[in-house]
């Protein structure tokens, strides 16, 4: 049985509108990690997990709404992941809930999530203009996607299919918006794009585009499914340096772009056009 499976992902949930952070479910990132051969003492990349909650609300102390995109920066490295419907509903409980200000809503979304990851969890409670200003983001490098490849494999992740095209060391950047697999508790399909960025032998493009369409019908969350990448790679190149990162699409008004890397890293959470 999946972690997850005693979560309120998959069920039928009331909305409680009051503040609830009991909502929070966490979900252990070791299992996970073992199924990589690794454990929290033995992880080859850093990074985090960037969250993104386009429908958050709360009221002021005279009752009128505010709205905002609310940010969430949660370490890699933390004991837990945040399941992302418990995160949907919690973050849902403080619609009808007075604060005095948005700085009282970052401090207390700040406190509860860190409690659940088990790590300091940073949040930016953001304008809408703020955020409009911004507009939408390009991925960097080069896009693979219109390589012709022939693809016959979706169940599983292959990482037999990536092949170095030479052994000279190489730095560039590659993206691809392909990526796609499935919720493991409801079946659901999350869309999103992935950057991979390294320093080591050439990896063969057409290679690793058949091996990102091969995670098509794969079931796992964002987060695993990246550390995979991220490990696949570093066993074939053994890089000099190596950040993998992945742009959800949101589903229930959250994204998830989990980073990792082998360097310290403060990414920028710029949306793309699908999110």
């Amino acid at each position: 049985m999946h972690p997850a499976e005693h979560s309120p992902l998959g069920k039928s949930s009331d909305y409680v509108d009051q503040y609830s952070p009991q909502l929070l479910f966490s979900i252990p990132r070791a299992a996970k990690w073992s199924e990589l051969g690794l454990t929290a003492s033995t992880l080859p990349f850093q990074g985090v997990d960037l969250w993104t909650c386009y429908e958050l609300s709360w009221l002021t102390l005279r009752g009128k709404p505010v709205v905002a995109i609310g940010e969430f920066s949660i370490p890699s490295n933390s004991p837990n992941i945040i399941e992302s419907k418990s995160f949907k509903l919690y973050l849902n409980s403080l619609n009808q809930t007075q604060f005095a200000n948005a700085e009282a809503v970052q401090e207390t979304l700040e406190k509860d999530l860190s409690a659940i990851a088990g790590a300091p969890v940073t949040v930016r409670v953001r304008r809408l203009d703020e955020v409009t200003a911004e507009g939408c983001a390009s991925l960097p490098g080069v896009c693979i996607d219109e390589l012709d490849i022939a693809v016959s494999d979706y169940a599983l992740p292959r990482p037999e299919l990536l092949r170095c095209e030479s052994a000279g060391v190489v730095e560039e950047t590659l993206h691809s918006h392909l990526l796609k697999s499935n919720c493991p508790v409801t079946g659901q399909p999350d869309w999103g794009s992935v950057v991979v960025d390294y320093r080591g032998p050439a990896l063969d493009h057409a290679s690793f585009l058949a091996y990102l369409v091969s995670f098509r019908q794969h079931q796992d969350f964002h987060e695993h499914c990246v550390e995979r990448i991220y490990m696949d790679l570093q066993r074939l190149l053994q890089p000099q340096r190596l950040t993998v990162y992945a742009r959800y699409v949101r589903r229930g008004g959250l994204d998830i772009n989990p980073y990792r890397s082998s360097m310290t890293i403060q990414p920028e959470n710029r949306r793309l056009a699908r999110q």
